[in-house]
């Protein structure tokens, strides 16, 4: 596998320029930038000029990952040459499926080529979208042994639009894209970690639909949640970026990390990027810095595990926008624990997202994440 990456900003165009060792022989070009430019698409023509064979895949971010890079109002791209591997890509419009996550997952899940089929990457926009059952919808079309890993597009902290890039199209609002690795040489790992600590009282869910919350102990979710950000509740639903939930299905279910995406104040609901189910128990979280930084290499660590400890080509990073808020001018270095873990020769790439699509465990099913750092690790052998 070969990579090649670059950088585009409005006022320095591209660093390094335009002139490509792989060229027509990249399959796939990974494409994460802010919202803006991303509507903007004045880098597109670029991009397929100098990659003219290539799937071209991304979305818009909440800050984009290069190397050892955080950049916001950027566009970066890795493009992939791989020697024994291909990739095949699908997309479906939310509003074709009547904005049915599940039924985006299915049409996607039935829709993809099997034939050799090793691992499943998913990009979604991250607004209109309920992860938990897009994630449901494809794995009941997927052979079991087939793993999926991704995430959903994000927008900054404005929570206002995402856009998803699929190949020729521009890029759009709505739009589920999966991209299919096939080869027997293609080593795929994955790992997802957060680091958070909960605090406060447990609470039961008494009242939810879906992935919205309406409440908790048979009190309204969206006031107990109000009361607990006190001064920062009029900056919702940006600010519960910093208290998500922690939400265990069951007395011994596993812990997921939830994160509100709206709130209604007729309704007195919040609505969360997965499910809030009835009866579950949830706790409010909160940062510590350092913790988050070790979420961050164990989540290296798992996704070397699950490739046999070799050093990969390539590894997709997909972290969530409130690790980004709450790590600030230390939001690099969730970066460079990765790369110390897995190594000064494995190309990084990424985006600060709205969610996380990854097993929880080695060898379990894809669930979606919020808050944790999320890695996918490529290696052609």
């Amino acid at each position: 596998m070969r990579t090649e990456q670059r950088k585009w900003t409005e006022h320095d165009g591209w660093l390094p320029g335009l002139t490509s060792k792989i060229g027509t022989a990249a399959q796939l070009v990974l494409i994460f930038g802010s919202r803006k430019l991303f509507k903007g698409g004045k880098f597109l023509s670029d991009v397929r000029k100098i990659y003219p064979q290539a799937y071209l895949l991304g979305c818009s971010t909440a800050g984009e990952i290069l190397k050892t890079e955080v950049s916001d109002n950027t566009i970066v791209t890795t493009a992939i040459q791989f020697e024994h591997s291909l990739v095949k890509t699908i997309k479906v419009n939310l509003d074709a499926v009547g904005g049915n996550s599940f039924e985006a997952g299915a049409f996607l899940g039935k829709s993809l080529d099997k034939d050799g089929l090793v691992h499943v990457l998913t990009i979604s926009d991250g607004i209109r979208i309920n992860g938990s059952d897009l994630v449901r919808g494809l794995m009941a079309y997927l052979p079991k042994e087939v793993n999926i890993t991704g995430g959903l597009a994000g927008d900054g902290s404005n929570f206002e639009e995402t856009l998803v890039l699929h190949n020729e199209s521009a890029p759009e609002k709505g739009i589920v894209t999966v991209l299919g690795l096939y080869g027997h040489r293609l080593k795929v790992g994955y790992g997802s970690f957060g680091g958070w600590d909960p605090f406060g009282p447990e609470r039961l869910v008494t009242r939810s639909s879906s992935n919205v919350l309406y409440e908790l102990d048979g009190r309204s979710a969206l006031e107990l949640y109000k009361e607990y950000l006190a001064d920062q509740a009029s900056g919702l639903p940006a600010t519960a970026l910093f208290f998500p939930l922690n939400v265990r299905n069951g007395q011994n279910g596993t812990p997921l990390v939830r994160t509100i995406l709206s709130i209604d104040e007729k309704e007195q609901s919040m609505t969360f990027a997965g499910d809030i189910p009835i009866r579950s128990y949830a706790r409010l979280m909160k940062a510590n810095t350092n913790r988050l930084i070790d979420g961050a290499a164990s989540a290296a660590n798992m996704s070397l595990e699950t490739i046999g400890n070799a050093s990969p080509d390539l590894a997709i990073l997909i972290s969530c926008v409130g690790r980004k808020l709450v790590l600030r001018q230390r939001v690099e270095e969730e970066i460079e624990a990765v790369s110390h873990v897995l190594g000064k020769n494995t190309a990084l790439t990424g985006f600060y997202s709205y969610g996380e699509l990854c097993p929880s465990l080695k060898g379990g099913v894809c669930e979606l994440h919020n808050q944790t750092m999320t890695i996918t690790t490529l290696l052609e052998k």
